[in-house]
């Protein structure tokens, strides 16, 4: 019986040892596989990183408004008797807008102008009279306030009835019309807006640590979401002489053509001001820039330690302004270094790649993308 036991446990042992040595040899063969494996090697795009001259710059928020505008109201109140022009259009300064219904207020000039002549003819008569020493001082003075008052009250007449006729201010566009032919009008009715549209002010304001960026006479580009395609030069013509306390910014107001009218009071547009002294900068597309919470980084081809291939290293920077397609590098590049700028968010520290840049990405200052 006990020599049964032991022939068993032998012949255990012998598979269990069997049966180890086989596995040993399969995960011995998997690590040497592993080892003389080689990575794939990743297909991208690269950039020279260059060396450029950017002109600083701020951006804002601006809001378009009329050099002059104005909602037309009446000053007297009346019938609209005469609409003479039709929204949208462009007057010139004095043009008739507007007539009211002065009827009456004409019947009653007449009036006056009849008690204006006869008040003239008793003052030639009663300087006649008084010439000859017909009549005392007091009716000759008489005579001459009747006069001054009967003038007066034509004067008052007519500028009444001028009061009828609404007139243009200045020249401008106008907006669209309130009022209806027939309607009656109590004073202040509001009738139609008139805005100067050429030129045309940009107000925006800047935080107060960027006050001695912007002077008058500093170059500032707008670009409206109306005409996106096609940037406007203009200057800042005013400065704030306060500083708002509730926000710390100073108000600006710049000045620009605008023989479209495509700038219109009201609208808001991106307002860009720079400075005249450009700086040297080092920039790189934004695809290049993975970004991450412990820092942002390019990937930087190299070639490897044996100088047989490239590799893809990790650099860390640190960024600056982003203009277009550009972010500035300010620290943890140098120019001409080949940062890659597509495919980086597949690669790895030091992994091999493969540089084709037939398919790279147009990269510009001021991109106008085709679905935009």
């Amino acid at each position: 019986m006990v020599k049964k036991l032991l022939v068993t446990a032998a012949g255990l042992l012998l598979v269990i040892c069997f049966l180890g040595g086989t596995k040993y040899a399969q995960i011995a063969s998997m690590i040497a596989a592993g080892k003389a494996a080689v990575p794939p090697t990743d297909t991208i795009s690269t950039f020279a990183a260059k060396r450029e001259q950017w002109r600083p710059m701020v951006n804002a928020v601006g809001s378009v408004a009329a050099v002059q505008g104005v909602t037309l109201s009446n000053e007297v109140a009346g019938i609209v008797s005469r609409v003479a022009f039709e929204s949208g259009a462009t007057v010139a300064a004095g043009d008739v807008l507007v007539e009211l219904d002065s009827s009456t207020e004409q019947a009653q000039l007449h009036v006056a102008e009849a008690a204006a002549d006869l008040a003239r003819i008793n003052l030639d008569r009663a300087r006649d009279l008084r010439e000859k020493q017909t009549i005392a001082a007091s009716e000759l003075d008489t005579a001459e306030a009747q006069a001054k008052q009967a003038v007066a009250q034509v004067e008052n007449l007519r500028a009444f009835v001028a009061k009828k006729t609404l007139r243009a201010p200045f020249a401008g566009r106008l907006g669209i019309r309130e009022i209806n032919l027939g309607q009656y009008l109590v004073a202040g009715t509001a009738i139609v807006t008139l805005q100067s549209l050429d030129p045309i002010y940009v107000d925006f304001f800047l935080p107060q640590q960027n006050l001695a960026m912007a002077v008058v006479g500093q170059d500032v580009t707008v670009i409206s979401d109306a005409d996106p395609s096609h940037p406007r030069q203009g200057n800042v013509t005013a400065i704030a002489a306060e500083v708002e306390t509730a926000t710390r910014n100073v108000k600006f107001q710049a000045t620009f053509a605008n023989a479209d009218g495509m700038l219109r009071p009201g609208m808001f547009v991106n307002v860009s001001i720079y400075q005249n002294q450009p700086r040297d900068v080092i920039v790189v597309p934004a695809t290049a820039i993975l970004y991450a919470a412990y820092g942002n980084s390019v990937y930087v081809v190299e070639k490897s330690k044996e100088g047989e291939s490239l590799v893809a290293n990790q650099h860390f920077v640190s960024l600056g302004e982003t203009r277009g397609d550009f972010v500035e590098i300010t620290q943890g590049l140098n120019a001409d270094a080949q940062v890659v700028s597509g495919g980086a968010f597949k690669l790895r520290n030091g992994a091999p790649v493969n540089v084709d840049n037939t398919k790279a990405p147009a990269t510009s200052l001021t991109p106008k993308p085709a679905d935009s």
